[in-house]
């Protein structure tokens, strides 16, 4: 006879299962995920009746504690809303307490001005002030914004990058998608400039995503652009002096347009060694691909200027901001290397030095 006394019954309803999650910082799951605990789609909404110790930050998406959520568990809501999930739901019966469960988001990545907060800027907004968090997914997602979610649709899904253990779009994707929801331009000046000036990224890369936005149509965004250009180019000037002293390569003249004696305008340089006539010219006039209507004519225009200069036997370093930043000390070798090679090159033409 067996005299062990019966169990009590197990309540499928109790959200016990959970305790594990007490010290995890980040409480926030699916209603699929709790139900994977044991926990019913009644008793989610029992403990997430007004005043309840639940709350749904989102449809399908429910914070474990009565309090506002912070800002880290609102970026995860999000992300949880907006992910294409996994069958089943991802989050084992019985998990290790020692190895607190961590989502993976497939499809999403947080964008616009929470990501650039994400990122860094510090002209962003704080993320708790944000109304909505956008939130990055596929073109055919079927998925609306609702609540703190704002979703924001792309037919090419950009590889997300890591921020504070949150996938988050590269920083030019997430500048296009923040422009395209402001309308102050100073606002959106900042935070181009801090774009370029914080090493970010490359003013090309930016206007380029901005023209793919869709966005340089908009009178505020050119202006910013133009601001954009004029810091990336201030920038650049800056690694160029950098770089000419650091490497103890010898003093140009600096900023100078050279003319033919009584002759026509050549173009003007960066930097411009006359005894060796070799000239640096930075490339900052790329990003305006795609802004003017007459691009053809002026890159066309730099390429004959370009040439001219080499037929009459100067020799034209043509440097990026992006080569300054990332391979200053190649850049230098190859200036040193064109003005050590003067002395074996045929004499250049005579030319007027003028400043620019």
């Amino acid at each position: 006879m067996n005299h062990n006394p019966p169990l009590p019954p197990a309540s499928p309803l109790s959200p016990r299962p959970l305790h594990h999650l007490a010290h995890d910082r980040r409480r926030v799951l699916m209603a699929a995920q709790l139900r994977a605990h044991g926990v019913s789609a009644a008793e989610t909404n029992e403990q997430c009746r007004p005043g309840g110790p639940w709350q749904q930050l989102l449809p399908g998406v429910v914070l474990l504690h009565p309090g506002p959520p912070t800002s880290e568990e609102r970026l995860h809501a999000v992300l949880l809303y907006a992910a294409r999930q996994s069958a089943p739901a991802g989050v084992p019966v019985q998990p290790d307490a020692e190895k607190p469960y961590r989502p993976t988001y497939r499809e999403a990545m947080i964008t616009g001005l929470a990501a650039l907060n994400l990122h860094g800027f510090s002209c962003a907004p704080p993320l708790l002030s944000l109304e909505q968090i956008d939130v990055l997914v596929p073109r055919l997602r079927r998925l609306r914004s609702t609540g703190c979610a704002r979703i924001v649709r792309t037919p090419d899904l950009p590889a997300a990058e890591q921020a504070t253990g949150v996938p988050v779009a590269p920083v030019p994707r997430a500048l296009a998608d923040a422009v395209a929801q402001l309308t102050d331009a100073n606002v959106v000046r900042r935070l181009l400039t801090e774009a370029v000036r914080g090493g970010h990224c490359e003013p090309a890369t930016v206007v380029r995503e901005l023209n793919r936005a869709k966005l340089l149509s908009r009178p505020h965004v050119v202006d910013a652009v133009d601001s954009l250009l004029a810091e990336g180019r201030a920038v650049a000037e800056d690694g160029l002096y950098r770089m000419v002293h650091e490497y103890g390569l010898p003093d140009p003249v600096w900023n100078v347009d050279l003319r033919l004696p009584g002759g026509p305008h050549l173009g003007g340089l960066d930097a411009y060694w006359p005894e060796q006539a070799v000239a640096v010219e930075l490339d900052t006039r790329a990003p305006r691909q795609g802004l003017r209507q007459d691009d053809d004519e002026v890159w066309s225009e730099y390429a004959r200027k370009r040439e001219h200069l080499e037929r009459l036997g100067i020799t034209v370093v043509h440097v990026t901001p992006r080569k300054l930043r990332d391979a200053m000390e190649q850049q230098a070798a190859v200036v040193r290397t064109a003005l050590m090679a003067a002395p074996d090159r045929d004499p250049a033409a005579y030319v007027v030095v003028l400043p620019r």
